[in-house]
């Protein structure tokens, strides 16, 4: 299970950082689990997930693709081997039972799910989750991410 401590703030300003923290936390990445990004509108969610799911496709040998936003899409889809990885932007949803159609919780096992602006899930229980909380300093000078999840897991000493 992929999991953190609640006071995991890294401060990923500088891009090579937010970089640097997709690159590891890939490597901690395996089917079924959940990773839930919150955070103002640009603060650095999408372009964490793009390095990260680069270094996934690297991990497993693939080329690596261009990784678009899916706001309008809300779902875009990435297959590697046997995993899936499941990127969702729910900025658009609003309401809660729009989700039964998208099929995000379906076949958690063999995917990792990526899903941006989460705060519209409230039924659906989440395993293996791992939250990110993105957010701008005081004077919108620096960017900072929070790791939450319930256990303590390695790959937080080697990011920080």
């Amino acid at each position: 299970m992929l999991t953190a401590t609640k006071s995991s703030r890294i401060n990923i300003s500088d891009e090579e950082k937010t970089k640097l923290v997709a690159k590891k936390l890939s490597k901690y990445l395996k089917g079924g689990d959940v990773l839930l990004l919150s955070g103002e509108l640009g603060v650095g969610k999408t372009t964490f997930i793009k390095y990260l799911i680069n270094f996934l496709q690297i991990n497993k040998n693939q080329k690596i693709t261009e990784i678009p936003s899916p706001t309008f899409n809300i779902i875009n889809e990435y297959y590697l081997d046997s995993l899936v990885i499941k990127h969702c932007d729910l900025y658009r949803i609003s309401d809660e039972k729009e989700l039964e159609n998208l099929n995000i919780f379906e076949n958690m096992k063999i995917q990792i799910t990526l899903i941006e602006w989460p705060e519209i899930i409230k039924k659906h229980k989440i395993n293996n989750k791992l939250e990110l909380f993105f957010q701008y300093d005081q004077n919108f000078n620096n960017r900072f991410v929070t790791f939450s999840s319930s256990k303590k897991n390695s790959f937080l000493n080697e990011i920080s």
